[in-house]
């Protein structure tokens, strides 16, 4: 198959592009390499792609919708992939107007752009921040979710309604993908396990928040691409009188949650990197950030009904490859 992917120099779209072109597939990315983090690190992700003769890539934004348009009229993809966005929940408070433009904008101009193409199946990237003040927990894709607590919560939930409007009124086959707290090699620097093995290695403090008292459903990064592998050659129908959780009874859309199962305490998740490094923490503790929610937990019943495959990786055994990878990416 050809896939376009958004988000291409990204850490889930680096490590999915690369399992893609190594299964036989041939990969268009897009990416608009913006310096919210280390523009170094997405150039080395999409260097190490462009090795492989099926890679190719365009840089630019997907707010540029003439680009855009002749990029996917000349790609012609049997499966769009739309992972690009602008991320994090603490730097939507400080610049909204990123997460409006790339999020909402960007998705807009990305299905208009393939809205009369033959694509097959459009997956989605959605998060597990959209589940916001809800507090019935396992989440279930379900759950109504109508209480954002972050701008980046609500541009995502806005992603997944012009979804499903897409879906509806063009026969557009689409899953939206609620990601759990992907970690793991080549992750994103603004991350707590980025930086947490940074400040711990370098024998400076961590921050802290809500005194530890948080979970977080942390799903390793391999798990997140074999969910996604199997995803991508089984679109959904078009409605039914008893559609299936998570899915539309009027277009060919569906959300799907991808997250481990098992929600794991911040005190934890901070003694697995101690045991990867070798090394205490120093704990800055500190007060309940805006915009932040107390547990993610993700009820996974309906993406191994849909592929037959749960994530397990273990939380240590992600934590150690992730540290491990570090220290040979900085040479520590």
């Amino acid at each position: 198959m050809h896939i376009l992917m958004t988000g291409s120099a990204g850490f889930i779209g680096y490590h999915l592009a690369r399992r893609l072109l190594a299964d036989g597939h041939a990969v268009t990315g897009i990416d608009g390499m913006t310096p919210y983090y280390d523009v170094a690190l997405k150039r080395a992700r999409h260097a190490r792609l462009a090795a492989h003769p099926e890679f190719s890539a365009h840089e630019f934004m997907l707010e540029d919708h003439a680009r855009l348009d002749a990029a996917c009229r000349a790609a012609r993809p049997d499966i769009v992939v739309h992972l690009a966005a602008q991320a994090g929940v603490r730097y939507s408070l400080d610049n909204p107007s990123a997460y409006v433009s790339a999020n909402v904008v960007g998705t807009h101009n990305l299905l208009n752009a393939v809205k009369a193409l033959p694509v097959r199946h459009v997956i989605l990237a959605s998060t597990s921040s959209v589940y916001g003040a809800g507090t019935d927990c396992p989440f279930t894709e379900d759950q109504p979710c109508n209480h954002p607590l972050s701008l980046y919560a609500a541009t995502k939930k806005a992603c997944e309604d012009i979804g499903h409007s897409y879906a509806h009124l063009h026969d557009l086959p689409m899953t939206a993908c609620r990601f759990f707290t992907v970690y793991g090699p080549w992750g994103r620097p603004d991350m707590a396990l980025f930086r947490f093995t940074r400040n711990i290695l370098g024998g400076l403090p961590i921050d802290v928040y809500n005194g530890g008292d948080m979970a977080r459903d942390f799903t390793y990064i391999d798990d997140i691409v074999e969910a996604l592998v199997r995803l991508l050659p089984r679109p959904p129908g078009n409605g039914g009188a008893a559609p299936a959780r998570g899915a539309s009874p009027v277009a060919p859309y569906r959300v799907v949650n991808v997250g481990n199962g098992q929600p794991v305490g911040l005190r934890d998740f901070i003694g697995a990197i101690e045991r990867a490094t070798g090394r205490a923490a120093l704990c800055n503790n500190l007060p309940m950030q805006p915009g932040d929610v107390p547990t993610t937990w993700a009820d996974c019943a309906m993406l191994e009904h849909l592929t037959g495959f749960r994530p397990a990786t273990t939380l240590q055994s992600g934590v150690d490859a992730f540290v491990e990878w570090y220290r040979d990416w900085y040479d520590i």
